[in-house]
């Protein structure tokens, strides 16, 4: 899903400013070593992400209202609230109202370098509001019209996705291959796969253009 729109704030460039950092801050080695073991960066890379996180975050804590400020930077002529506290709760892995450097560097890993089928598992759980391992029409609508908000001022959409209600209608006729009005996770990745126009629908790029890798 790399390269895509929105999804370019959940990338490298999300956080271009906190690489700017000029702290001394270290992170202790044992959990350096253990953040290069989970995830794809190496230690240098952490090392500078972790002094940018600082500069940015002094407390250590990313909270919503400043990951808010931080999508609205990237997208100035439209609403991204909605969409930013979606990201959030997707990074914000254990549910404290808070992102920690650790489950920072972790989503950025899976978002930004992760393998497709990590990726598509991601945006399942973003998509997925309830956690209850299904993605609802009603679910699908959110978050789309939350992109809708964020970018679709200034993105002409296609006749058949000229509304959340039509792209949502049209990823679900494309997703939904048992018609029981939800998408299994299983069902998300197969058709995100084998249909890359789909993974354009999901994100927000009106080009049918994929650089899934």
């Amino acid at each position: 899903l790399e390269g895509h729109n929105h999804f370019k704030a959940v990338h490298g460039n999300f956080c271009a400013p906190l690489k700017m950092g000029k702290q001394n801050s270290k992170l202790k080695p044992e959990v350096l070593l253990d953040l290069r073991d989970n995830t794809e960066f190496t230690e240098t890379e952490i090392s500078e992400w972790y002094r940018g996180f600082l500069k940015d975050c002094p407390t250590g804590q990313l909270t919503v209202e400043e990951f808010k400020k931080i999508y609205g930077n990237f997208f100035p002529y439209g609403d991204a609230s909605k969409f930013a506290e979606h990201v959030f709760r997707t990074f914000d892995a254990n549910n404290d109202g808070s992102i920690d450097f650790r489950e920072f560097i972790c989503a950025l890993s899976v978002t930004s370098r992760g393998r497709l089928e990590q990726k598509l598992k991601w945006a399942f759980s973003m998509y997925d509001l309830d956690g209850n391992g299904y993605i609802s029409r009603q679910e699908m609508f959110e978050i789309v019209s939350a992109i809708y908000k964020m970018v679709g001022s200034v993105m002409k959409m296609p006749e058949d996705e000229s509304t959340p209600e039509k792209r949502t209608e049209k990823i679900f006729r494309q997703m939904d291959k048992n018609s029981d009005g939800k998408l299994s996770l299983a069902e998300f990745i197969e058709g995100a796969k084998s249909d890359p126009s789909i993974v354009r629908l999901l994100q927000c790029d009106p080009s049918g253009g994929t650089t899934a890798s």
